[in-house]
């Protein structure tokens, strides 16, 4: 094996972190200048900003973040001091059990809407198209008015014990899980219904359909298979776009995760710890592509249905059998 499908990752990875390093660089104001409330004299801003490191070139600066990152040191909070891998570390977990929660909520609620779209023949699908389209903080309100609000069934607030885990108060996981995992859930279909679509109307699934086989059987022999390697890729964009997702909702419920702590360094300009959470998001997306891919060519490498439709035989008909 070659490091060429890894080379890419990794240089996709540095370029995502230079452009949040220059998106954060570019916001008005710095986090000497926050810290001082704009009430600093001209002289002591500039101290200021030499003593927090800010005088130097951003181009200097990004340069001696990444060789820090490299080297797994991602430097010094400029508001607290404290390391920020020491800030990462502690909220991490808490936001990888929020986004394994949502994302097995959302395979749940994407197979049961393909299954539903399969019974149906692939009708339908306006509902998924719709939900797609709602922005994720409109989930969050609705979720809240109803679960917390009218019914009382869950915490409007997702606090979390001190020094506790989301194991400990799983009820605060509930609500901020469901935010990410509906709006993901509906993407997801909405991006699967097309392949759907075009396996049932192969050869193989209409002969198999038209001989009576049970529906769970053409679904599980027939349907399935060339579903595969698409819901990889699927599940690859969607974790993905739930690491970003956590920014939004941690801070609208006040999840102690790596996405508020995202939206609070970004207001004070913390740039070291901007980078270390934005991190997340890329790392997991890319590296879950990778993945996605190795498996589909080794998928495909064994027969699978990517093989399929080369020759003039369907795989459902080879022998004479189902």
């Amino acid at each position: 094996m070659t490091l060429r499908p890894f080379l890419r990752p990794v240089l996709l990875t540095v370029a995502a972190t230079a452009v949040v390093f220059t998106a954060t660089a570019l916001l008005p104001g710095d986090a000497g200048d926050i810290q001082r409330a704009g009430r600093a004299s001209e002289q002591e801003l500039a101290d200021e900003r030499e003593r927090l490191g800010l005088d130097r070139p951003a181009a200097v600066r990004y340069l001696d973040w990444l060789y820090g990152a490299v080297r797994g040191d991602l430097g010094r909070s400029l508001v607290s001091g404290r390391a920020v891998t020491g800030l990462f570390t502690e909220r991490l977990p808490a936001t990888a059990t929020l986004v394994a929660f949502a994302l097995a909520v959302t395979a749940l609620l994407t197979s049961a809407a393909l299954t539903v779209a399969f019974l149906r023949g692939g009708r339908g699908g306006a509902l998924a198209t719709g939900l797609a389209a709602v922005p994720q903080s409109v989930h969050a309100a609705v979720l809240g008015m109803v679960f917390a609000g009218i019914l009382g069934w869950l915490p409007a607030v997702s606090l979390l014990p001190p020094g506790g885990s989301p194991f400990d108060a799983p009820e605060a996981l509930v609500l901020p899980g469901l935010t990410l995992a509906l709006p993901s859930a509906a993407y997801a279909t909405v991006l699967l219904r097309g392949t759907l679509d075009d396996t049932l109307r192969r050869p193989h699934v209409s002969d198999a359909r038209v001989r009576g086989l049970p529906p769970a059987l053409v679904l599980i022999r027939h349907v399935l298979p060339f579903l595969l390697v698409p819901a990889m890729r699927v599940t690859a964009l969607v974790a993905g776009g739930l690491m970003a997702g956590t920014a939004l909702v941690e801070t609208m419920f006040g999840y102690p995760g790596t996405g508020s702590l995202l939206v609070s360094a970004v207001a004070v300009r913390d740039i070291p710890v901007v980078q270390a959470a934005a991190l997340p998001p890329v790392v997991v997306l890319l590296l879950c592509m990778l993945v996605a891919d190795r498996l589909a060519v080794r998928h495909s490498g064994r027969g699978g249905p990517a093989e399929y439709g080369r020759g003039t035989a369907t795989p459902a008909l080879v022998g004479g059998r189902a």
